[in-house]
């Protein structure tokens, strides 16, 4: 690069093993001066820290390992910064690629779907600029930061996955300008399977009680619905013991409302066939989220 200055870093947190996906679409980038840090390691969390250490940009970006970028991606983030020199922060949507498969497809859309992941479907089709974003709007997995900020805040090496809506948290404690724009996205991959895609929202689930005090939680009281779906199921059979219809209404319930969104997601994205599918996605992601928040809760107690 010569002695031209590093306006920049994109950092990649990835496993021992892990093929980088992302280097290809970031060497296709518009012309800009940037670098690239690839820090492997199981610390998810550490890996980035490590990799702040040794940027050199003004600017300190964060990608998935599996994100596909578009060729303005580096482009539209200086130009955001030199737009709004005031804001600190700044995310956008990680959308669903069209290589995916027909699961991981479905499973983009329902994460999308406001029936799927209330308030956090933003991170997935957000279409307006917000000036006050939050944990519900942005990710690590498509992140821009002025590096200045790292003086006051790193990521929490304790805690993964969920290490991002935690950053996110001590930036806004902080009293950092975060903002969230559609007009910086990436595509991210997509689990391509139930067993998979279980495992992924569970994981998200259990480190919530560790994120924060239940009665942080009560302030985004969304995140608690899957687990009192949960609780309320496990309570209907309990009941069925004794022949009370209460399960029947709770369940026929549930499955109605799945099955109109299902239909309404299926019809917005003109492809029938998610149909069949789109109602045990959205089931998968409301079971293991909420049995996953129980779970931290337990181990918590």
């Amino acid at each position: 690069m010569g002695s031209e200055k590093i306006k920049i870093s994109v950092i990649i947190p990835a496993s021992e093993n892990c093929k980088i996906l992302a280097i290809r679409s970031l060497k296709e980038q518009e012309k800009n001066i940037f670098e690239i840090i690839v820090v492997r390691g199981k610390n998810t969390s550490k890996n980035r820290n490590d990799g702040i250490r040794k940027a050199r940009g003004d600017i300190i970006a964060f990608v998935n390992a599996h994100c596909i970028l578009p060729q303005n991606w580096s482009k539209n983030i200086l130009n955001f910064f030199k737009k709004y020199p005031k804001i600190d922060i700044v995310g956008g949507p990680q959308l669903t690629s069209e290589q995916e498969g027909l699961f991981g497809k479905a499973s983009g859309i329902a994460l999308s779907s406001i029936f799927g992941a209330a308030n956090v479907s933003k991170r997935y089709n957000g279409k307006k600029i917000k000036f006050r974003a939050n944990e519900t709007d942005i990710t690590s997995a498509n992140l821009a930061c002025r590096k200045k900020i790292f003086k006051k805040i790193k990521f929490d090496e304790n805690i993964y996955p969920g290490e991002d809506p935690k950053f996110i948290s001590d930036a806004n404690k902080n009293n950092m300008k975060i903002a969230y724009t559609p007009n910086i996205f990436c595509y991210n991959k997509r689990r391509d399977n139930f067993n998979g895609l279980f495992k992924q929202i569970f994981n998200y689930g259990k480190v919530r009680p560790k994120k924060e005090s239940f009665f942080q939680t009560l302030k985004n009281p969304m995140f608690f619905i899957p687990s009192l779906f949960v609780l309320g199921m496990l309570l209907a059979l309990f009941l069925s013991i004794f022949h009370s219809k209460h399960w029947i209404i709770l369940l026929d319930s549930y499955i109605i409302l799945n099955l109109i969104f299902s239909s309404y997601e299926s019809f917005k994205n003109k492809h029938f066939t998610y149909f069949f599918i789109l109602p045990w996605i959205f089931f998968i992601i409301h079971i293991s989220y909420g049995l996953g928040m129980l779970w931290g809760y337990i181990k918590k107690l």
